[in-house]
């Protein structure tokens, strides 16, 4: 999905597009796409959420999405659920009806431990774009709608909490449906997801700092190798392992989206040294950096 506009020197990050404001803690809002597209002539230009997970419900009507290097172009109903860190870009029409859910998911999962971390982990364990039959689409659109008057009338309220959880179970369920694939129904397993939704959280805030795993066992309450064998059940990786993975993914994403120098993003993603930056990034893509950018480039036409 090529934009109608020049490629950014940055990939900006909002907590809303478009506005430098930091992101409110337990953040949780609602609103139109048209509310916010029609301001950018249709079109939102690539960027990402730090910290924050995304759901775009769209009623009706077109939409072109590219998450991350993968493009899009459907029609509604349907809803893309869109992970922090990922970068993400749309082009709309003036027909296109829907919403933009905004969140900070550490409201949505305090206090709900067992299937409904399941529920929010699978749905956003990717981008992804969910396929909703029209049977469904009117409760979605019915809870979305409640949500967005909840959240204008007071944001205080448990209210909006309640709905936006209704409304990430609902699409977890259609997603689990639409993936064949039967979630689990045991204690231990439950307690575990919830220990790894909290795992995620913990790796896209300290990634970047290049965290030891034993740190981050430590501030999850668990020894490193029970950290690595409930990583390794849930990935068939070990907690290292994912942590260059998130790197490497992040690496990609501002290799394609970002026009600035190979030594500045690796320095962006803690490599002090550019020669060891080219280095990890040949060992996981087979080429270096910027023979990757030339590549997708050209691919890209």
């Amino acid at each position: 999905m090529p934009s109608r506009r020049p490629r950014r020197a940055d990939l900006p990050a909002f907590a809303l597009y478009g506005e430098q404001r930091a992101a409110a803690p337990a953040m949780l809002h609602v609103e139109s796409i048209a509310s916010r597209s029609r301001l950018y002539d249709w079109e939102i230009d690539s960027h990402v959420h730090h910290g924050l997970h995304q759901l775009l419900w769209l009623r009706a009507g077109p939409v072109q999405a590219r998450l991350d290097e993968s493009r899009t172009e459907a029609e509604g109903p349907l809803a893309i659920a869109i992970p922090p860190a990922v970068a993400h870009a749309f082009r709309f029409t003036p027909e296109t009806d829907g919403m933009v859910l905004t969140l900070d998911a550490r409201r949505l999962a305090e206090g709900e431990p067992g299937a409904f971390g399941q529920a929010l982990q699978s749905l956003f364990a990717l981008p992804r774009v969910v396929r909703v039959p029209a049977h469904e689409a009117g409760r979605l659109q019915a809870l979305m709608a409640a949500l967005h008057t909840e959240t204008l009338a007071d944001e205080s309220s448990p209210v909006p909490t309640w709905l936006a959880r209704s409304v990430v179970w609902r699409l977890a369920q259609l997603a689990q449906r639409s993936d064949a694939s039967a979630p689990s129904d045991q204690a231990e397993h439950r307690a575990r997801d919830a220990i790894y939704t909290r795992w995620l959280v913990l790796l896209e805030a300290h990634y970047r700092e290049h965290w030891p795993v034993a740190r981050y066992a430590e501030r999850l309450g668990l020894s490193t190798e029970r950290l690595n064998r409930l990583v390794r059940a849930e990935t068939g990786l070990n907690a290292q392992a994912l942590l260059h993975a998130r790197l490497f993914r992040e690496a990609c994403r501002r290799l394609v989206h970002v026009a600035a120098p190979v030594s500045r993003i690796g320095f962006e993603l803690g490599f002090d040294d550019p020669a060891y930056f080219c280095r990890f990034f040949k060992r996981h893509a087979g080429v270096g950096p910027r023979e990757y950018r030339q590549r997708v480039s050209t691919a890209a036409g």
